[in-house]
């Protein structure tokens, strides 16, 4: 991972944050004129989750804010047409990848290099923020795109595809669902393909090169994922390619599955749902032991940004401020149990301080977000989800490719 990997984990078990943060505003400071002036802005965003966290924000910074969430699918579909207007989203989140690069193509993007609030964060972790030599966005989340385990269930971690495989079918024989899997979401489902494709591509980069031409879905490093695919489909629930996101999660928190192959970003709804169970990372390793370069997936993403198009830039832009100060990024990060890119902020939450050595582990930035063509990277996901479907891996292969070679 391209930072400090002492320095991050020093900053996540709390060491040393505590006089930085002394010196800080805490999160209950005055009120911005400029937000209350023709009524609150619109903060658009997809993580219905951290809902109550951020109006807990909201309400301590006294800034006027609203609230306009969209479930991730959608907002990865359509927010670039919400936000145009200028109506929606004075202040915004983007996807890293595909839709960050299409709302900078659209101008909408306002430019925040000069902006004294980008010196608060780990510079190389808000690189998918920059584009053109400008920071149009903050990545706010680092999150790591690996499936979360049950440790009351999961007590090994295979070090190689034969040992992950051997995991799955003892879960199984205890009578559980060894993977909880969200195939029926396309936001979601996609996540597993990350940790299914970075020790099996030739290159980091390769993935992304399908878009280019210059890697095709029927090449044989893909193959291998998709023929990987077909070994996992027995040890996912019945129906998988039709479950839903909150589903899987359900399945997951109620110990009955001992995987979620989704990632960090759901530890929140998995304790929401009242999980008291220790939750660790893990990725299945789908090469042997000696050829495999990483150990799971990590991301910078949740790309906060503010509307060019909008009339209330200040105050978008004043609430932005307000979420990069320390102090306000440690209480979205422990209450919503997410890690962030910010300077200096100290993690109290349980989950966050268990999951603190994984910010020290080799790990490679999400290869799913390397497409900008959206319909592009459906295509190949969808090989996947066809493949546990019951397809063969070459007949989903070719499917996918036939998509590609239509959208270059």
């Amino acid at each position: 991972m391209p930072y400090s990997r002492r320095r991050f984990l020093h900053l996540a078990t709390g060491t040393g944050a505590a006089a930085f943060l002394a010196a800080c505003a805490g999160p209950g400071g005055s009120s911005d004129p400029t937000s209350a002036s023709g009524g609150p802005i619109s903060f658009a965003h997809w993580r219905a989750e951290d809902k109550e966290v951020f109006e807990q924000i909201i309400k301590d910074s006294g800034l006027a804010v609203r609230q306009d969430i969209s479930p991730s699918n959608d907002y990865q579909s359509t927010a670039l047409q919400k936000i145009r207007g200028g109506t929606v989203g004075d202040a915004f989140t983007a996807f890293r990848g595909a839709q960050f690069l299409e709302i900078a193509k659209a101008g909408i993007s306002t430019d925040l290099t000069s902006k004294a609030l980008v010196q608060k964060y780990e510079p190389n972790l808000i690189t998918a923020g920059a584009q053109d030599g400008k920071q149009l966005g903050l990545p706010y989340q680092l999150v790591f795109n690996t499936p979360l385990a049950n440790r009351d269930l999961v007590t090994e971690t295979p070090k190689d595809w034969d040992g992950f495989l051997a995991l799955l079918e003892t879960l199984k024989g205890k009578g559980l669902t060894p993977i909880a899997w969200p195939g029926g979401d396309a936001a979601n489902a996609g996540q597993l393909l990350n940790v299914m494709v970075v020790n099996n591509a030739p290159a980091d980069d390769t993935l992304g090169r399908i878009e280019t031409g210059e890697a095709k879905v029927t090449d044989d490093w893909f193959l291998t994922v998709l023929k990987q695919y077909q070994q996992l489909a027995p040890y996912f629930q019945k129906g998988a390619t039709g479950t839903g996101s909150d589903a899987a999660l359900a399945l997951f928190a109620q110990g009955k599955a001992g995987l979620l192959a989704t990632g960090s970003f759901q530890v929140s709804g998995v304790r929401k749902l009242g999980a008291t169970f220790p939750i660790d990372l893990l990725a299945p390793i789908t090469t042997t032991a000696d050829k495999a370069r990483y150990e799971g997936v990590f991301n910078a993403t949740f790309i906060l940004g503010v509307n060019a198009k909008s009339s209330k830039q200040d105050a978008a832009q004043a609430w932005l401020d307000r979420l990069s100060d320390p102090a306000v990024a440690g209480v979205y990060a422990n209450g919503t149990a997410q890690h962030v890119t910010v300077k200096g902020v100290e993690y109290t939450n349980p989950d966050l301080k268990a999951l603190a050595p994984w910010l020290t582990k080799k790990t490679a930035l999400a290869p799913r977000f390397q497409f900008s063509n959206l319909d592009v990277r459906g295509a190949v996901e969808n090989a996947a989800v066809a493949v546990v479907g019951g397809k063969s891996p070459e007949e989903a292969a070719e499917a996918a490719q036939k998509v590609v070679d239509q959208k270059k």
